[in-house]
């Protein structure tokens, strides 16, 4: 059994589009120590993470945070110890272009 300590996955998605930030690859299981989402404008915006177990269709009761504020110039960490399987995939949102997301945590092979 291996373990990675990584960066998962970094996104600056598109605005109001539901975006894949990390899935989890085959015959791995990973530990989701944080995610932190960052608003580079002076402007609030506000974000949406999300669950997918095996990459499921996005549905309501996936959502971790949702339509979650964030103030201008700030960013916000959410350090959660997610537990994830084979195919699980995280799903990011923004209301704005200016909010980036980066997940990390631990990869077990």
């Amino acid at each position: 059994m291996a373990t990675a300590y990584k960066v998962l996955g970094t996104s600056n998605p598109a605005a109001t589009t539901a975006t894949t930030l990390y899935t989890v690859p085959a015959t791995t299981s990973t530990i989701v120590s944080t995610i932190n989402i960052c608003n580079q404008s002076s402007s609030p915006a506000a974000f949406r993470i999300a669950i997918r177990p095996a990459g499921v269709a996005l549905a309501a009761n996936h959502y971790i945070a949702y339509d979650t504020a964030i103030p201008g110039n700030d960013s916000i960490a959410l350090t959660m110890g997610i537990t994830l399987a084979t195919t699980d995939v995280i799903t990011v949102y923004a209301s704005s272009t200016t909010l980036s997301f980066l997940a990390f945590g631990t990869e077990i092979t």
